[in-house]
């Protein structure tokens, strides 16, 4: 067979939508048929795409970089033809991006800027999703890129849409000197005893995901200090030695400490593009989207400590 751009939107509907079934639905077909569409591509590329999960399906590593190239690929064919008119009917468009507490947002801007230079941009940093969806759902904002976590699917109203772009693991980061810091992966029921810096709760479930794996690993912390601040103010009380915390997989994180793996992968985050289809043209989602995935790919490439995770944990679907 040869990849067509069929081919290509079955496999961003599947990444969309988190499910085989909701895919097939989307795109009018059966489930055995989307399937085995999706096997015969797997086949041809040579590597699995999508791994199950407890409520659906999510991207591999491998799934990761082949989606990014393919909606880069879709939203060039969409600007096949148009027509110079149409473009300069779309100049100086302005776009409000909010944005929750994510790396990928310098990446994504300068994407956005370079590509869409048509874009009048303005972004407003929002920690809690839940917020993010209000602001849209006012017409306060255009676009936003969100979190929320498996199985607990960030709600919005039929004026809202949203696609995932990535589904990462947690890890956590401890300090140089800890005594786990030579382990290649740290299970979540040796940190009992630790003191914890917690983020507020992001209006999409957090405090309830970090404490629900807690009690799944058997124990509830001993002690948890609340922190709201930068990912560097972050890594510098944890270098101190006055505490420990579940961290973003492609976080860099300083000299004196150390970030790792929790065996088994308890806790896992969706980070999400969500806009309004009232203000944003189907072109400009695309290029909003390609820039979020180029971004996370970029991250990962710079993250060394995330890749040495992804070859361990999917070696035997590689290649």
């Amino acid at each position: 067979m040869e990849l067509e751009l069929r081919h290509l939107r079955v496999l961003c509907t599947i990444a969309d939508t988190g499910s085989v079934g909701r895919a097939a639905a989307v795109l009018g077909a059966s489930q055995p048929a989307t399937s085995t569409q999706l096997r015969r591509i797997e086949r041809y590329l040579g590597a699995p795409l999508f791994e199950r999960t407890a409520s659906g399906v999510a991207p591999t590593f491998f799934g990761v970089e082949v989606l990014a190239a393919a909606r880069d690929v879709l939203a060039r064919a969409d600007t096949l033809g148009r027509r110079p008119v149409e473009e300069a009917a779309q100049a100086a468009r302005e776009l409000r991006l909010a944005a929750t507490n994510s790396p990928i947002l310098p990446g994504l801007l300068t994407r956005i800027r370079h590509q869409r230079p048509d874009l009048q941009l303005t972004v407003s940093t929002i920690y809690r999703s839940s917020d993010i969806v209000h602001l849209l759902e006012q017409g306060v904002m255009d676009a936003a890129v969100a979190v929320d976590y498996p199985g607990m699917e960030l709600e919005h109203s039929a004026a809202i849409q949203h696609r995932g772009f990535v589904t990462e693991p947690s890890f956590v980061a401890l300090p140089a000197g800890h005594h786990l810091r030579h382990r290649t992966e740290v299970a979540l029921a040796d940190l009992a005893n630790e003191d914890w810096f917690l983020t507020p709760d992001d209006g999409a479930g957090w405090h309830s995901v970090f404490y629900g794996a807690c009690a799944s690993a058997g124990f509830a912390p001993a002690t948890v200090h609340d922190f709201l601040g930068g990912r560097m103010e972050l890594q510098e009380l944890i270098a101190a030695g006055l505490g420990i915390s579940v961290v973003q997989a492609t976080s860099r994180p300083l000299a004196e400490v150390v970030i790792k793996p929790l065996i088994g992968t308890p806790i896992w985050a969706r980070y999400l593009l969500a806009w309004r289809p009232a203000a944003v043209s189907g072109d400009v989602v695309e290029t909003l989207f390609g820039a979020a995935t180029a971004a996370y790919r970029d991250l990962i490439a710079d993250s060394p400590h995330f890749q040495s995770w992804a070859s361990r944990t999917y070696r035997a679907t590689r290649p």
